[in-house]
């Protein structure tokens, strides 16, 4: 299981915005070029996203369902690359001063990632991870930046 976390120097309601927007996953989820909500509302219980992954030449893409949420604090989500298999992502969001800790856990489900999961895994999901909340903080921070009301 890999579990990081990130200090994000805006309040959690900033952070939730961008969580709560399904169209700018491909802005902060790292391996995913594009994404684009399918059918509910995003993020309620149940609610699809569908992504783009391009590596070089190849694209594939994937689905990723809301499983569990609990709006402005966590979401729980599903990830599921098809053949591939599939993760669980919890993204916790708390209240640190006037900023937020961001946490995320993240481990496979189902298909060869869980089959095959074991620590060097984890070791690639934690550099995966350092990414990821590094490009969410650096999404929330610039979009704050362009709106003058931080809630």
């Amino acid at each position: 299981m890999a579990v990081r976390n990130r200090l994000v120097r805006k309040p959690p309601a900033a952070v939730w915005a961008v969580l709560a927007d399904g169209s700018r996953y491909g802005e902060w989820v790292v391996g995913t070029d594009s994404s684009r909500q399918e059918g509910e509302a995003w993020p309620e219980l149940g609610a699809t996203l569908e992504y783009t992954v391009r590596v070089g030449p190849w694209t594939g893409t994937g689905k990723t369902t809301v499983r569990d949420v609990g709006p402005p604090r966590r979401i729980e989500l599903e990830a599921d690359s098809g053949p591939l298999g599939s993760a669980r992502i919890a993204i916790e969001v708390r209240p640190w001063g006037d900023q937020t800790l961001v946490i995320i856990n993240e481990h496979p489900l189902r298909g060869p990632g869980a089959a095959l999961h074991n620590a060097a895994f984890d070791v690639i999901l934690q550099l995966r991870h350092r990414r990821m909340l590094a490009r969410l903080a650096d999404v929330v921070e610039r979009t704050q930046r362009q709106t003058p009301a931080e809630s």
